[in-house]
């Protein structure tokens, strides 16, 4: 059973690293991300796996939407 982060580094053979972070989900996920991004540099890719969605995430999502009414002829 993990009690904090566990982060699981790769390096491919082109020499790109890929680093998957479990155990944190939701914005904690993301702070490490950051942090992770800030030591090794540019980021090519970030996939949110369901783990960032699971309990205790909170989504927020804004829309705006306009309906016009078309009348017919």
């Amino acid at each position: 059973m993990a009690t904090g982060p566990e982060f699981n580094i790769r390096i491919e053979k082109n020499g790109k690293l890929k680093v998957e972070i479990s155990g944190v989900q939701g914005e904690e996920c993301i702070q490490l991300a950051e942090l992770l991004k800030s030591i090794i540099g540019k980021e090519e890719l970030r996939e949110m796996t369901s783990e960032y969605y699971g309990p205790g995430a909170e989504v927020q999502i804004k829309a705006k939407a306009s309906v016009k009414n078309k009348k017919n002829p």
